[in-house]
């Protein structure tokens, strides 16, 4: 046996959840390497430059019960009233549906209540979802077995899955309802809506991902101690006697401790010459994937959306977000769309002009201007499709010093897994340094 070597921890992948790791072992006094394939940091969650702006690669949101997420800025020293706009629950659809948290109760009255008085619904159909919401809090949000979020919603009413639940489920598992899972979807309800009113705010960023997220946590990390390698692609991991070696295009270094943190895809390459590593690079090799959509419309600056943030309903687009209101950056309009559909046989050019018009008949103010220019980002692999039933990678490994992180790792228990968003990221990334930092 080789001597054991002094904790030095390789995170390879440097998205939230490798961060995540990175800034909580860092913080925690481990010597820590973090290592990206590409030139800047963050993942997903990145600005991109265009026509002299700074773009999401994806428009994101918060949520109040994003509590490790929030937890991340704090720990990285982001000032979170400045740089993310809290606005209590409200979910608005123009014209067609509308729903306000009632501020003044407690969790779950405030949802509950909001749902007895939401706009654009009938009575019959306010009642339904109220039962509904009344009956999985009975349940405590606990399913005895996980199934398709349409049979789970069977008996709701078309119009209010339309204009709720479909919404939502899109917003947050990024998976249509036909086959998205019907558990991780509550595990979201229950921490977004059941516990504390707060929970239920959105959290919407005033500023691109990589200034909110990417550039405070290389701060943090490279501020206390450990190290940042862009560039940096690994081409696979190796057991050795004193720890695991990571395979370089042209070199090669050994670390006490790996945490994995790449997309899913990537994971075989990295561990399949490892003994032991069939079931997780298995489990990896079967997830499927799910598209999101961005399209940024440039208008004249004058142009101000009435809020922030709304839905659309029976269109291409799904969310619609002022970046004028949110980041200073006037006139620009970026509108979201989850998963699949027909929206992916459109070229970009057709799509920024459906979307235009689709916001033409929604917003009066647009309806005899044109975009100034258009840029549509696709992220065509950008979330594990979150279908009912899911085998997900574990966080353990066969390899004791060797742990997965990422949005996509499950947690071992369905109650507490999470679809692919931020938070589902950033928890994955502390479990994963915490088991490490719990070994040593």
């Amino acid at each position: 046996m080789g001597t054991q070597l002094t904790p030095h921890v390789a995170v390879i992948g440097g998205g939230c959840a490798g961060l995540a790791a990175a800034v909580a072992l860092t913080r925690a006094g481990v010597k820590t390497t973090l290592l990206d394939s590409s030139h800047q940091l963050g993942g997903r969650a990145r600005g991109i430059g265009w026509q002299g702006v700074t773009l999401d690669n994806g428009q994101h949101i918060l949520l109040g019960a994003y509590v490790q997420s929030l937890k991340l800025l704090q720990t990285c020293g982001v000032d979170i009233d400045a740089n993310i706009l809290r606005l209590p629950l409200k979910l608005e659809i123009p014209g067609e549906f509308s729903l306000t948290g009632k501020q003044r109760l407690p969790a779950p009255l405030h949802i509950l209540f909001g749902l007895l008085q939401a706009q654009g619904l009938t009575l019959g159909e306010r009642l339904a979802a109220v039962r509904f919401m009344a009956s999985l809090r009975f349940r405590q949000f606990r399913l005895p077995a996980d199934m398709p979020l349409q049979q789970l919603l069977a008996t709701q009413p078309p119009r209010l899955i339309a204009m709720l639940w479909e919404p939502l489920c899109l917003a947050a598992l990024n998976t249509p309802l036909a086959t998205a899972s019907a558990q991780t979807f509550l595990n979201v309800l229950r921490d977004s809506f059941a516990r504390r009113k707060s929970d239920s705010d959105l959290l919407l960023p005033r500023a691109d991902l990589s200034i909110l997220i990417a550039e405070p946590a290389a701060r943090f990390i490279k501020v206390h101690g450990s190290e940042i390698r862009l560039n940096t692609p690994v081409e696979s991991l190796r057991e050795r006697p004193n720890g695991i070696q990571l395979k370089f295009k042209e070199a090669s270094e050994d670390f006490s401790h790996v945490v994995v943190a790449t997309s899913p895809f990537r994971v075989a390459a990295l561990l399949q010459s490892l003994p032991g590593m069939k079931e997780t690079v298995s489990r990896c090799e079967a997830l499927d994937y799910q598209p999101i959509y961005t399209v940024y419309l440039q208008y004249s600056p004058e142009i101000r959306l009435p809020n922030p943030m709304c839905g659309l309903a029976n269109q291409l687009g799904q969310w619609v977000f002022d970046r004028g209101q949110l980041y200073g950056q006037a006139g620009l309009v970026a509108v979201v769309i989850s998963a699949e559909g027909r929206h992916q046989g459109l070229t970009q050019a057709s799509l920024a002009i459906n979307i235009h018009q689709e916001l033409q008949i929604v917003f009066p103010i647009l309806q005899t201007i044109t975009p100034l220019w258009h840029k549509v980002v696709a992220e065509k692999r950008a979330t594990f499709a979150c279908i009912a039933g899911l085998q997900r990678p574990g966080q353990t490994t066969a390899h004791p010093h060797i742990w997965l992180a990422g949005d996509y790792v499950g947690t071992g228990d369905t109650l507490l897994d999470y679809p692919a968003t931020i938070e589902g990221a950033v928890r994955s990334g502390f479990q994963a340094a915490k088991n490490i930092i719990n070994s040593l």
